[in-house]
């Protein structure tokens, strides 16, 4: 393992004023993303769509490092280059997924374990070899009332995550640990904070018991804040705070940085909340870099605008470069609600 590198590589990932891309959607869910825009399901038309976002021009303004699927890092752009290959020529750090997905958990209806582990040392190998310089492995955390999650699910995914991580840092790659709590339900923002609370201490309790060293460890956080069905919708500034103090209370100070997911709030949402994070924050001071991780509050505009049709390519790619440039704004607090409307004039 090689301690100075890992630590370099995470301090990238999180430089200032930039974030990372989530293009890594498996087959199925990348097709998900064409169906909603009426593209045919193929492996052709998935390549397109990520030459929309990753053969954008300046992008390496905005961006420090780029999630790709395997199929996706085997691809190459219509100029012919690998995209892994595009990416780094721009100084941006390709990385990888490498779960394999989150399935039933025996015995505990209603809850997922994420699956992967078999055969994931020689696949990191070869994705060093190929120039991946971090991975992802997300875990999926629901919320019912007080029954779920179980102890058995959160201790299950969080020993499945320092696992995965001694591996990645056992080949020089830095590893991304994302312990998803869902936004579907009706719970409010004090039993999301418990419950994200609860899972990032066993997270990082496991990572401890697993000697992974956490300054070349990135997180991948989720937001704090009520479920998508809960009679009251969190304001950015509830968020931040619950986001903050739940941080503060459980992830350690020397952790490489944090990136947030989206998780199915809207592009606007996304921007707004991580926005009064990152004010709150600067203002009563937070140990790590705080910046974005997101898939669909990026691409989704995009995709909106493009349909498969690379006539709309420049202003599909004009909507992208809109919400990377909020983004940017967000993860260093100086965003506003009026550069929606205007433009993103700063």
């Amino acid at each position: 393992m090689n301690a100075d590198l890992l630590k370099e590589t995470a301090q990238k990932m999180v430089a200032a004023g930039k974030g990372i891309l989530a293009a890594d959607e498996s087959s199925s869910t990348a097709n998900k993303r064409l169906a909603s825009v009426n593209i045919e399901q193929n492996e052709e038309n998935r390549r397109r769509y990520r030459e929309l976002f990753l053969a954008s021009e300046g992008i390496e303004e905005y961006l420090s490092g780029v999630i790709l699927y395997d199929e996706t890092l085997r691809q190459k752009s219509n100029s012919g280059k690998p995209f892994h290959e595009l990416l780094k020529e721009r100084g941006i750090i390709p990385g990888i997924k490498v779960d394999m997905g989150a399935k039933d958990f025996a015995n505990f209806p209603g809850e997922m374990i994420t699956e992967g582990l078999d055969g994931l040392r020689e696949r990191l190998q070869e994705y060093n070899k190929m120039g991946c310089g971090f991975a992802k492995w997300r875990a999926v955390i629901n919320i019912k009332g007080d029954e779920l999650p179980t102890y058995a699910c959160t201790h299950s995914n969080a020993h499945a995550m320092a696992r995965y991580a001694a591996l990645c840092q056992e080949n020089d790659i830095v590893p991304i640990v994302e312990p998803e709590v869902m936004l579907e339900g009706d719970h409010s923002i004090e039993r999301c904070e418990a419950v994200t609370t609860e899972i990032l201490k066993a997270t990082f309790e496991h990572l401890e018991m697993m000697r992974v060293m956490p300054e070349g460890v990135v997180l991948k956080a989720s937001m704090v804040l009520a479920g998508n069905k809960h009679e009251k919708q969190s304001t950015p500034e509830e968020v931040a705070a619950a986001t903050l103090r739940t941080l503060k209370t459980s992830v350690p100070a020397n952790l490489g940085g944090i990136v947030f997911l989206s998780g199915g709030q809207t592009a606007e949402q996304a921007s707004a909340n991580l926005d009064a994070i990152n004010k709150l924050a600067k203002k009563e001071g937070a140990p790590w870099q705080l910046t974005f991780s997101y898939a669909r509050a990026l691409q989704g505009p995009a995709l909106e605008a493009w349909a498969g049709d690379d006539a709309k390519m420049p202003e599909a790619r004009e909507r992208f470069h809109k919400r990377l440039k909020l983004n940017s704004a967000a993860r260093e607090g100086t965003y506003s609600p009026e550069m929606e409307a205007n433009g993103v004039a700063a």
